[in-house]
């Protein structure tokens, strides 16, 4: 049982050059892909993916997962635009050799309860479900704020109700803090069947600011001890969000990226948790 250490090197710098030289620097070889000189994953051009996989090649760093925006668009969007994002980013996904790639559950209407759209939901993420395995790739949704897959339980019935293997879970401490939720006691449970991959990043639950991991309300220490226990050997990938955090994304630059993988690393070095 390892954990493998990965990250979004676009929150060290847009220059994949840097990212590397960062990534090395804190000894971890994976990377989760979002975007490469300041072009998110989707639109990457087939040149763009050539190019970044020889820079990722000669630096010995592999993708672990495609940080992909789909799902990040209102519940009333047209789909068929998104369905054509799928298969591309499901393309991209298998030229870097990764079978995961994170999604998001459709932005919610403000104001309104998420509940009236939920079938709307189950079915979105099931026409999504079914390019991905034709694909040969597992969409991990990722819970957020403002989607429909906010809280646990709207998460797990969500994945529970598509009923395809083509559809699991990653875990966003964070994310769930600042949706009022104390990720490991009501949220782990719940969705430890279909986790696959975690995200690494905590929050402070008074005011919402994004902290390292340890460092906030996220039960990031008890999320961590509980996967071990329970054989998770998989992705544990950083996305710090220090310096900015907002609706697509976020950033932190090269100094805090080192210092969010420092508190993993400690994290996991006090629960005696083997990492690479």
């Amino acid at each position: 049982m390892t954990f493998t250490l990965s990250g979004f090197a676009d929150e060290i710098s847009p220059d994949p050059a840097v990212q590397l030289e960062t990534l090395a620097a804190e000894s971890i070889r994976f990377l989760e892909l979002r975007s490469a000189w300041s072009t998110n994953v989707a639109s990457l051009t087939d040149a763009d993916v050539a190019r970044f996989q020889r820079e990722i090649e000669d630096a010995g760093v592999r993708v672990s997962a495609i940080g992909s925006p789909i799902g990040k668009i209102g519940i009333d969007d047209p789909l068929g635009p998104e369905l054509e994002r799928m298969r591309r980013i499901a393309h991209v996904a298998n030229a870097f050799g990764t079978a995961i790639v994170r999604v998001f559950s459709f932005f919610i209407p403000a104001g309104e309860s998420p509940e009236p759209y939920r079938q709307a939901v189950i079915d979105r993420m099931g026409a999504l479900a079914e390019i991905a395995a034709e694909g040969g790739v597992v969409l991990a949704h990722e819970n957020e704020k403002e989607i429909y897959g906010d809280i646990p339980q709207r998460c797990a019935d969500l994945i529970a109700s598509v009923g395809s293997p083509a559809l699991r879970a990653t875990f966003d401490a964070a994310n769930f803090v600042q949706c009022g939720v104390r990720p490991h006691t009501e949220g782990y449970p719940l969705l430890r069947p279909y986790l696959v991959y975690l995200q690494v990043k905590d929050a402070l639950a008074a005011t919402g600011e994004v902290v390292p991991a340890g460092q906030g309300d996220g039960e990031v220490r008890e999320t961590l001890a509980a996967l071990a226990a329970s054989g998770f050997s998989g992705y544990a990938s950083l996305e710090p969000h220090l310096a900015e955090s907002g609706r697509f994304g976020g950033f932190s630059g090269a100094q805090d990226f080192r210092r969010a993988a420092g508190a993993l690393k400690g994290l996991l070095d006090e629960l005696s948790i083997p990492w690479d």
